[in-house]
This record gives C-alpha cells, sequence and structure tokens, in this order.
C-alpha cells in the first residue's frame, strides 16, 4: 500500500504549507493535459491526488500515523494481524505455539481458553477479542476539471461528466483557484462499504487579456493620445461584461484606475476590484500629430528625479 508521504515526497512531519506546495508542484507537473501520451503520469497524478487528499484532511492524517488506517484511508486489521491462511495450530496439536492469525479472526475465546474460559462459544466463531474488519469503501476517482477565467471569478456554474457517463452540475465555492479540490460524496469507486468518493481538481485557464492578483483582476487599457490629453469615457471589458470607465484629462500610462466588485469573489465572500492600468498608444508615424509637436517642445525636466 502506498506511503501518502513518499507519494507527495514529503517527511512525515512535513507543515501543512509543505504539503500542499509539494502537491501543487507534481500536479503541475503530471497533469494529464501535458503528459497525454504518457498513461503512467495520469496513474502517477490520480495517486498525486490521493495522497493529498489523505494528509490535507487533519483527521485522516493523524489516524494513518497512528495506524488505524491505510494509505488509501481504508481500516487496516485489527492490532496489526493480517496475512496468513486463518488460524492453525502447530504441527503436534494442542500447543499453543505457532498460531497464525488472519484479519477476520475474533480471538476472545482463544485468551479465554488459554486462561481457563469456557472455550469455543456456540453459535461459532470466537468471541469479542477483535471484530472483522467492516467493509472497505470504494476507491476514490481523481478528476481535473478546467474552468474559464471569468467563470472561477463570477462562480459560474460549471458541468462534468463522471466515469460512468453521468453528468453533475457544480457549484464553485468562494475563493477557487487552480489546485482547488472538490468532494463529491459518494461518486468514486463502487465497494462492499459504500462507494468512494470524487475528487474534483480546479485548474483556473489563463485570459487572453486578464490576470489576477490574489481576488483582483487586473487589465492594461490602451487609451489614444486625445483620449489621455482630454479625458474620455471609454469602454472598458470585465469578468461581468463590459463598463464604461471615465480617462481623467491629462492621465499618463501606468495611472492605475478602480472599477469595484469586478474581481474574483474571495474566500470571506467579498468580491475583489478590477484594477485597469492605461497604456497611451501613440500611432508610430502619424503626421497630424508630427505636425503638432513640430512647433511645440515640453521644457519640463521630466528625468531630473533620476538625477539625469
Amino acid at each position: 500500500m502506498a506511503d501518502p508521504y513518499s507519494t507527495l515526497g514529503v517527511a512525515r512531519g512535513a507543515s501543512e504549507a509543505d504539503i500542499k506546495s509539494a502537491y501543487r508542484k507534481l500536479a503541475k507537473e503530471l497533469h494529464p493535459d501535458r503528459n497525454k501520451d504518457n498513461p503512467k503520469a495520469a496513474e502517477r497524478f490520480s495517486a498525486v491526488t490521493n495522497a493529498y487528499d489523505l494528509l490535507s484532511d487533519k483527521d485522516k492524517r493523524a489516524r494513518f500515523d497512528r495506524g488505524e488506517i491505510d494509505g488509501d484511508g481504508n481500516p487496516t486489521a485489527p492490532f496489526g494481524f493480517g496475512g496468513g491462511g486463518g488460524f492453525r495450530g502447530s504441527p503436534g496439536g494442542g500447543h499453543a505455539a505457532g498460531f497464525e492469525f488472519n484479519e477476520g479472526a475474533d480471538f476472545g475465546d482463544i485468551f479465554e481458553g488459554l486462561f481457563g474460559g469456557a472455550g469455543r462459544r456456540a453459535g461459532g466463531g470466537f468471541g469479542g477479542f477483535g471484530r472483522q474488519a467492516p467493509p472497505q469503501r470504494g476507491a476514490n476517482v481523481a478528476y481535473r476539471l478546467a474552468v474559464a477565467f471569468t467563470d472561477a471569478a463570477t462562480l459560474a456554474p460549471q458541468r462534468i461528466t463522471l466515469q460512468d457517463g453521468k453528468t453533475i452540475d457544480l457549484k464553485l465555492p468562494a475563493g477557487v483557484e487552480t489546485g482547488t479540490q472538490m468532494r463529491l460524496s459518494g461518486k468514486g469507486q463502487p465497494g462492499p462499504g459504500g462507494a468512494g468518493d470524487a475528487i474534483v481538481t480546479i485548474e483556473v485557464k489563463p485570459h487572453p487579456f486578464f490576470s489576477r492578483d490574489g481576488d483582483n483582476v487586473l487589465l492594461d487599457l490602451p487609451i489614444t493620445l486625445d483620449e489621455a490629453v482630454k479625458g474620455a469615457k471609454v469602454k472598458v471589458p470585465t469578468v461581468d461584461g463590459p463598463v464604461m470607465l471615465g480617462v481623467p484629462a491629462g492621465a499618463k500610462s501606468g495611472k492605475v484606475l478602480r472599477l469595484r466588485g469586478r474581481g474574483f469573489v474571495g474566500k470571506d465572500g467579498d468580491r475583489g476590484d478590477q484594477l485597469v492600468t492605461l497604456q497611451i498608444d501613440v500611432p508610430a508615424d502619424d503626421p497630424a500629430i508630427r505636425a503638432l509637436v513640430e512647433s511645440w517642445q515640453d521644457q519640463r525636466a521630466v528625468r531630473a528625479h533620476l538625477g539625469v
């Protein structure tokens, strides 16, 4: 059974931050989209996701460290017993030495017999010293869901198709980002103890002109020279659709204007802003602009603060 610490390449005493960092690095390296011709990478990606799923859950990690569950989250054999072909006496018969146990054995009457108890109970089986492990749940199944930048910002519902062909509409969580995981209870592999879970890892796709800084959306906005000099109302794209933005007269390249509440929904439920950086776009060879500046020269020492 795989050790989740070894799978992620971290020490058993690793911090939550170290575990998350290791997972993100491996998930990026093993992403199925980057390894379409390497099926083993997809297997490792699933193993890495399952390992992170266990170690990122404080309760599961503690139970694994205590030996109560294995690397798949399933209960281990009682008292560490396992393997073997059931209970067998020693070759000579009647000797106490040479017992072999399997994980389903119940040892109460064995110890009662050795120490003066009543022996084997009616009804078959042995007594209550170590009950049989509960049926195992099915395995978890890892999925990767690519989400459009604007959908992630506005928490637009997403649809995912499971391995059984069924589709589910997902509600993205506040604060969603690449690496965010969503658990779909009972949507994994079937098993005698119930179905496992589906673990959906989100990947926010890059955008042609938007970028992200925390919960804020960033945009470089080209404006014309006359818009910068005289001021203007210009149409600006946002994750919610176009809006009008006022450019103040005398605006400079690099000036940042803020559109409040047009960013990502943060974990606290509040939305970030869109920060618009103005970029004055001067045509390379416009006769009218050249004629305009031929008779005019800016006398300001605009580089004096640079010592030149």
